[in-house]
Formats: C-alpha cells, sequence, structure tokens
C-alpha cells in the first residue's frame, strides 16, 4: 500500500520532482506575498487597524517563497516555469474567488465587502496550507535537509489560519454575519474543487517525470477523487467553522525570519 509519506519521499529524493514541487510552492507562495502587500496598502480608512497584519501576512508568504528557492539553491537546482494548470492562485482567481489581481493593481481604497472577501478567501486557503504543512511536518519535520524549512512554514500557516479566524468573528459580532457565512461557503466549495484538479495535474507532471505505472497513476486519481468526494459530502464544512484562536494576534509579533538560512 502506498502512503502519504512514501509518496512525498519519492517526490523530494528526486531531483527532477523536488525543484518541480518547490517551484509550485514558491511561485503560489510569492504571489500571495504580492496580494497581501497590496491590500495592505488598499485598506480602507475603517480598518486601518488591519493594514499591518496583511503586510505581516505578506511578508511570511513572500518569505516561504524565498524559502523554496533557497531549498532549489541548496541543491543546486533551478527553478521550472510553473505549470498553468498546477497554479492554485490564479485558477481560483480565474472562477472569481479571492480578490481579483485588476482591482489590486489599480489604486483607490477596498471596501469594507473586499475586506470580508479577502478574510473568507484567505480562512479557506489557509486552511488548505495549515493542513498540508501539518501533514509535513509530521513526515519530515526532522528531516536534515527540509525539517527546518518545514517547522517554519507550517508554524507561520498555523498564525494565519488563526487571524482570519479571529478578524472574521470580529467581522460577524459587528454584524457582518451572514456576509461572512456566504463568503465563506462560496470561497471552500470552489477551493475544494481546484484543489482537486490541480492535486490531479501535479500528481500526472509527477508520474510523467517519475515514470509511474498505469496502475499507480489510477490508483493516485481514485485517491485524489475520493477525498474531494469526502469534501463535497460535507468535509468543506471544516473550512468554514469559526472559533476563536487560543493564541490571539497571531500577527501582530515582530517580523518574520530571514530565508536566509535555508540556503
Amino acid at each position: 500500500m502506498l502512503s502519504a509519506k512514501d509518496l512525498y519521499k519519492e517526490i523530494l529524493d528526486n531531483d527532477d520532482t523536488f525543484r518541480l514541487f518547490c517551484s509550485i510552492a514558491a511561485a503560489g507562495e510569492t504571489q500571495g506575498g504580492w496580494e497581501n502587500a497590496r491590500i495592505s496598502d488598499l485598506v480602507p480608512d475603517s480598518y486601518r487597524e488591519l493594514a499591518p497584519k496583511v503586510a505581516r501576512h505578506g511578508a511570511d508568504e513572500d518569505k516561504h517563497g524565498r524559502i523554496f528557492n533557497a531549498l532549489m539553491k541548496k541543491r543546486g537546482l533551478e527553478p521550472v516555469a510553473v505549470p498553468a494548470e498546477t497554479d492554485y492562485t490564479m485558477l481560483l482567481e480565474g472562477i472569481g474567488i479571492g480578490l481579483a489581481h485588476d482591482r489590486l493593481r489599480r489604486d483607490g481604497q477596498l471596501t469594507e465587502a473586499d475586506i470580508i472577501t479577502y478574510l473568507a478567501h484567505s480562512r479557506v486557503t489557509e486552511q488548505r496550507a495549515s493542513d498540508q504543512m501539518r501533514m509535513l511536518l509530521r513526515y519530515f519535520g526532522d528531516h536534515p535537509d527540509i525539517g527546518r524549512a518545514v517547522r517554519m512554514i507550517s508554524h507561520d500557516e498555523d498564525n494565519h489560519l488563526a487571524y482570519c479566524h479571529e478578524e472574521l468573528l470580529t467581522m460577524a459580532a459587528h454584524g457582518h454575519g451572514r456576509r461572512v457565512e456566504a463568503a465563506l461557503r462560496e470561497a471552500a466549495l470552489a477551493e475544494i474543487r481546484v484543489y482537486r484538479d490541480v492535486s490531479h495535474a501535479v500528481m500526472a507532471h509527477m508520474g510523467r517525470i517519475l515514470k509511474w505505472s498505469r496502475a499507480r497513476r489510477a490508483l493516485l486519481s481514485a485517491g485524489i477523487d475520493a477525498i474531494y468526494a469526502y469534501e463535497r459530502a460535507g468535509g468543506w464544512r471544516r473550512m468554514v467553522r469559526l472559533r476563536m484562536p487560543e493564541f490571539r494576534d497571531a500577527l501582530g509579533g515582530p517580523p518574520p525570519r530571514t530565508a536566509a538560512e535555508f540556503a
């Protein structure tokens, strides 16, 4: 039986699949860094206290992108172009989830509705990121090459998720509960579809590089579809529940650590 740990180990041990994995991750994190930086610049006056936290979120994401690039450099690898069908961030934008890049490139303050859209999108995607990093932490937290990176990124993603919970609960307490609920539901139901499609695309690329058998590809494809079926049947609800985190003001602390140590 193929385990998730064995699958990821195979991907991480091969230079070509490791490079593709890190390139996809770096591109997504860097894109998230840019988005959050722009949102922090455009936060409306009524939410200016949110701007430093959004900026911190963006700085963390940008740092993660640099960490993935540093991990490649450490193995003497150069990034590769990210296949469009594996670009999780842009595929979500393409179906209207989150704030459109065209809007973020323009000057002019965002609206209150925009802030709710941003936070709901972040709460859903950070749940996915936190889940994935916790899995990698469980399997590779002590890995000699990537362990420190996994531990740092997992910690950051948990902080991002806590921040989203706290800010959305504050919005709901201020009378925006129904709008928050609707935005979360829309984002979650769209995200699980995109995640399924991206997972299929990534595994197809990995399979070609590693020369997986047709039977193995079919098994992995069936596993991805089974996860989607579970999430579509109700698993998506974990992405929309809100609870006040034990650790408050998760993004109100000092600036993020440098990524240079991973080079």
